[in-house]
């Protein structure tokens, strides 16, 4: 599968004191190219299946240099790994062509009314199979 990405512009509001993006912002940013990602396939997170929620598990993000309030950068997402309980997906934001920070994040699918890890829905399951092509 090729990367996904999303064009996105830098507001006043994502920077710290020092005039750059505040750290924990890149991950907002990076949920928004998830969710696009995941709506381009269908699953928009108010048709998500009934009695199911969509969860990070965990994520592992490098920082290599900031981007400034008007950037236009870009932010990827990339299906990596797949399992009948999570996914698991690459993800990064760039300047132009220079890269800003790179993460991964593996996302649960669990029971809406217990918090209970579930399986990922089977048509779910087989179109992100198709994405990787495991």
């Amino acid at each position: 599968m090729t990367e996904f990405s999303v064009p996105m512009r830098v507001y006043i509001e994502d920077t710290d004191a020092g005039g750059i993006v505040y750290y924990a912002n890149y991950l907002k940013f990076m949920e928004r190219a998830r969710t696009e990602y995941m709506r381009s396939l269908g699953y928009g997170k108010v048709a998500l299946f009934d009695g199911l929620q969509l969860v990070v598990h965990d994520l592992q993000l490098k920082y290599h240099k900031p981007a400034r309030i008007d950037d236009e950068i870009v932010v990827s997402a990339k299906l990596t790994a797949l399992t009948k309980v999570t996914f698991s997906m690459s993800q990064a934001v760039y300047l132009g062509d220079q890269l800003l920070v790179e993460g991964s994040v593996r996302v649960a699918c669990i029971n809406a009314d217990n918090k209970r890890p579930a399986a990922v829905p089977k048509a779910m399951f087989q179109h992100l199979t198709s994405q990787i092509g495991v």
